[in-house]
């Protein structure tokens, strides 16, 4: 068996065996991370897959408004029964700063309030509350973090009781890293005995949360409904949508909003070479983005809004083929010949992500489940106009959210 040594010179990555001055407790942490190295992603700088999609893209049949309105009850009778039955986890995606919002603190703890306190995760928490009052059981709800507010996001947790949430019922887990590489594939650091590591993508969830052991307590889960920190108006572990896609039969579904408009920059969940696919807004020919049904509707209309059911039974099947792995370029900090710490101006090298959006085709079958933009997105990315604070605030004001 080869020693770390000999793995590192074989991969050209000789730079990183430097362990002077490095005390007991951060040459084992540093060995560890060297240990880690996932090699088949790092090298992949060298031949990226051409992920940016260029198959047939179609139109996919979904359940809009009208259609779920007429099977409402029927839905959230079966949606509610199978989450009493242990069936349906929550994963909530919080591993982001606030940074855009001005804040270096987890971004679900950002205050949008007026006239008093409300965080974006105590907002989350009462969306969750509400299927948890309709259904009769709590359900269990996993936080993904990451490794730079892990901490913080825990203790916030802790200060504000889990916003009268059972704590029994939470666990934190953290989102698996992946090193970052110069243009000639030198794996950065980003100081002495530390690579420059960066999460690993959305994408990357599931790995995390089975990695964790977050699944050992919970043994009846069937289902996660997964679910990004930003958009404050989420209605989670919905019963109707959950009812909605086991009566499908198919593997994942999505909650999507009509587009505003077909110019409108948001992922569309649609197919691409007979899979379910998310295509991004500028993949479509400006004749697809303004193709219309027969009723009027975008046949290209459904955006995604992060807002996904997926298969625990699918999901173990592709955990064994590799979720596609995005290689960008980025603006990398890092620690120069000198030792000191280097923010460059501009892209310098490469990060290596993965995107739920690729689970979607991986899953096989997807159901678009219409929801009211109006009532179920309010994204909160910037601190002023759209997408922003300003805007979430009037739109959670006008479903009778006191601020």
């Amino acid at each position: 068996m080869k020693n770390l040594k000999e793995i590192l010179r074989e991969h050209g990555q000789e730079h990183l065996l430097d362990f002077e001055g490095l005390s007991p407790a951060e040459h084992a942490e540093y060995e560890a991370r060297l240990a880690a190295i996932d090699w088949e992603t790092v090298e992949l700088w060298k031949h990226p897959a051409d992920l940016s999609g260029s198959g047939t893209i179609e139109p996919i049949e979904g359940l809009r408004l009208p259609d779920i309105a007429r099977r409402k009850e029927e839905f959230a009778r079966v949606g509610a029964e199978a989450v009493r039955q242990g069936k349906l986890a929550a994963v909530l995606l919080a591993g982001g700063q606030g940074t855009r919002l001005g804040s270096s603190a987890p971004k679900g703890a950002y205050d949008i309030g007026v006239t008093r306190p409300l965080y974006i995760f105590e907002q989350l928490i009462r969306n969750l509350q509400e299927a948890v009052r309709v259904c009769g059981a709590a359900v269990p709800l996993f936080i993904m973090t990451s490794e730079r507010n892990d901490a913080e996001t825990r203790a916030f947790f802790e200060a504000h009781g889990y916003f009268g949430y059972p704590a029994e019922a939470v666990r934190f887990f953290r989102q698996e890293m992946a090193p970052a590489v110069d243009f000639e594939g030198k794996i950065f650091l980003e100081g002495k005995g530390k690579l420059a590591l960066s999460p690993n993508g959305n994408g990357g969830w599931y790995s995390s949360l089975v990695r964790a052991g977050c699944l050992k307590d919970f043994p009846a889960v069937e289902w996660f409904n997964v679910f990004a920190v930003d958009n404050v108006l989420q209605r989670i572990a919905d019963p109707v949508f959950f009812g909605a896609t086991l009566l499908s039969g198919k593997a994942a579904g999505a909650k999507v909003v009509c587009k505003a408009s077909p110019a409108e920059k948001v992922g569309v969940l649609c197919l691409e070479d007979g899979l379910p696919a998310v295509i991004e807004y500028y993949e479509l020919t400006d004749a697809m983005a303004n193709a219309r049904d027969g009723e009027g509707n975008l046949r290209y209309g459904f955006g995604v809004i992060l807002n996904y059911l997926f298969s625990r039974s699918k999901l173990e099947e592709i955990a064994r083929a590799k979720i596609p792995v995005h290689v960008v370029k980025k603006k990398v900090p890092y620690m120069d010949e000198t030792g000191a710490l280097v923010t460059p101006e501009s892209e310098n090298g490469y990060k290596f992500e993965t995107l739920i959006l690729d689970m979607i085709k991986l899953m096989g079958s997807c159901l678009p489940f219409e929801v009211e933009r109006r009532r179920e997105f309010a994204p909160v990315k910037n601190k002023a106009g759209t997408d922003s604070v300003e805007s979430a605030r009037l739109l959670l004001e006008q479903n009778g959210v006191k601020l």
